[in-house]
């Protein structure tokens, strides 16, 4: 892969919460066991690490929504299911990112209420006011909110790079299918890639 340049460069960790990557979350029955048996939680730590190691930014994107929902729009049938089990209620264990890949000092978190990172947020904004130009992606899922905030992420001008190790969906095939896909408008590449593009 192109090396990156890492005062440029920034890692977006999609939805690593409990409730979408734990057993017992509302989404566990989807994603968890893809995450362990794959163990995408360590490879996405090491991208994280070095980032922050070469002096990139880490930024987390986590759902949550008021008591009551008032922030929701039930219309699609996973999002109609948070509701009905009181599922990423702000404050709540449940919502907090996995301690595998726990936020360290001076990372962002970035709180949205739909599928993806950029709509309704200030990702942006963060992004352009540290002069980021390439997000490197991981987390869940891939072919649904990896794809539309990698999707995002191009219509806003950025280069993208998928860390395919550290990604997942629901199935291996979801993921391959996922990766096919944003292979043909950005990169796709292994933790050790993107790790040896940041040490330049």
């Amino acid at each position: 892969m192109r090396k990156l340049d890492p005062k440029r460069t920034a890692v977006v960790g999609l939805h690593w919460q409990h409730e979408a990557v734990s057993p017992d979350g509302i989404f566990g029955p989807l994603f968890a066991e893809q995450v362990s048996r794959h163990h995408v939680a360590t490879y996405a730590a090491r991208v994280s690490a070095a980032a922050r190691s070469s002096g990139g930014l880490v930024i987390y994107t986590r759902v949550a929504y008021r008591p009551g929902y008032p922030d929701l729009i039930p219309n699609t049938p996973t999002f109609a299911m948070i509701p009905e089990q009181q599922a990423y209620l702000e404050g709540t264990p449940k919502t907090r990112i996995i301690d595998e890949v726990a936020p360290k000092a001076g990372d962002v978190i970035i709180t949205h209420a739909r599928l993806t990172g950029f709509f309704g947020t200030e990702l942006d904004t963060v992004l352009r006011g540290r002069g980021i130009e390439t997000l490197l992606f991981t987390g869940v899922a891939t072919n649904i909110s990896v794809t539309g905030t990698a999707f995002e992420a191009i219509n806003h001008g950025y280069r993208i790079v998928i860390v395919a190790d550290a990604c997942t969906a629901a199935t291996d095939d979801a993921h391959q299918a996922g990766l096919a896909t944003l292979g043909l408008l950005g990169e796709v590449a292994s933790t050790d890639d993107v790790i040896g593009a940041l040490a330049g």
